[in-house]
């Protein structure tokens, strides 16, 4: 895994939010974001490349 970068994961894959809702994707592989700065969180928008 790379420091502030996304979380590669082969799918379909289903997620559980803190606040108890799931969310899923069937795509093939998805990445997870791990910044939380994505506006689409869980799911990584790249928006942690704009940041430093």
């Amino acid at each position: 895994m790379r420091r502030r970068g996304p979380l590669l994961v082969e799918g379909p894959v289903e997620v559980e939010l803190e606040d108890g809702t799931t969310v899923s994707s069937d795509r093939f592989r998805v990445a997870l974001c791990t910044c939380r700065r994505s506006r689409r969180y869980p799911w990584c928008d790249t928006s942690h490349r704009d940041r430093r």
